[in-house]
């Protein structure tokens, strides 16, 4: 669904953000793009959505090539921003304006995710809040049903509750033949929501792998000590002692905790990166 082949991209010929990036994410789940800031996430983003053309390499999304901006390219991909703009029109002028443009587009599904997130659905689009305008916002690329929906920081803005609903509301409108991409740098966010995980980081992609995967190489775990340091990728003081990711030599089994995975990759790359070619090699 979104390929990256060799990829490279820089805003000057000299200094390139990414260099010879391949990526591959098929249809049917949510990945959640995490990486610092700065880190060239939102770039990473707009290159997809082709808004942004490479230095070299290429970019297909559901077929397309996006930076031609084809008509039936862009039926097929709905992007959210980080920084929003809504126009000073009613909900229903909105609906009647951008509707059309997006032929599976559902103003019942609008509606009712806007319900769900308590938007008033009778005022203008310019006085709602910045939260709520955030709202309507992920609630249309939701409802138009696209093929790819790409977020970028989507719960800057929302509150805790509103955050918890993000995610149920995303995680109901998925289907077999959608694909979500969502970047955030508020990793817990994405906490039972994302089912694969791609981390960015000085110009690489670190990391791209489901979480059952990344369950089944790895255990998180608390310790009262770090007996076994040759096991620990990643260990943090906690109230309890350590809390610690380490290689999953006994098979068991652990919920993947997405900040201690992302800490344990960006500081021990070579090592995460060797135990999962390992792993795929071990397993193929």
């Amino acid at each position: 669904m979104i390929q990256l082949h060799n990829l490279s991209f820089g805003y000057s010929r000299k200094k390139l953000l990414f260099r010879d990036l391949n990526l591959s994410l098929p249809p049917g789940s949510i990945y959640g793009l995490l990486g610092k800031n700065g880190a060239g996430k939102s770039s990473l983003l707009r290159l997809m959505g082709g808004m942004l053309y490479p230095t070299a390499g290429s970019v297909t999304v559901a077929g397309f090539t996006p930076g031609r901006r084809q008509p039936a390219f862009l039926q097929e991909l709905f992007f959210v921003p980080e920084e929003i703009y809504l126009p000073p029109v009613s909900l229903n002028r909105y609906i009647a304006t951008m509707g059309p443009f997006y032929p599976r587009f559902s103003e019942s599904q609008f509606r009712r995710y806007l319900t769900e997130f308590d938007v008033p659905q009778e005022n203008r689009l310019t006085a709602l809040s910045y939260g709520q305008k955030k709202k309507v916002l992920i609630s249309f690329g939701l409802a138009t049903n696209t093929r790819v929906l790409i977020m970028d920081e989507p719960t800057n803005g929302l509150d805790i509750p509103s955050k918890s609903q993000f995610r149920k509301i995303v995680a109901s409108a998925l289907d077999a033949d959608r694909l979500m991409l969502i970047s955030t740098h508020q990793v817990r966010d994405l906490d039972h929501l994302i089912d694969g995980i791609v981390i960015l980081d000085e110009s690489e992609i670190l990391m791209n792998h489901t979480l059952a995967d990344i369950a089944d190489r790895l255990v998180f775990s608390t310790l009262s000590s770090v007996t076994e340091p040759d096991r620990v990728l990643y260990a943090e003081p906690s109230l309890r002692g350590y809390s610690v990711v380490m290689e999953n030599h006994e098979q068991e089994d652990s919920r993947v905790d997405l900040e201690r995975l992302f800490n344990a990759v960006v500081t021990n790359r070579e090592r995460v990166r060797t135990l999962f070619q390992h792993s795929v090699s071990r397993t193929s």
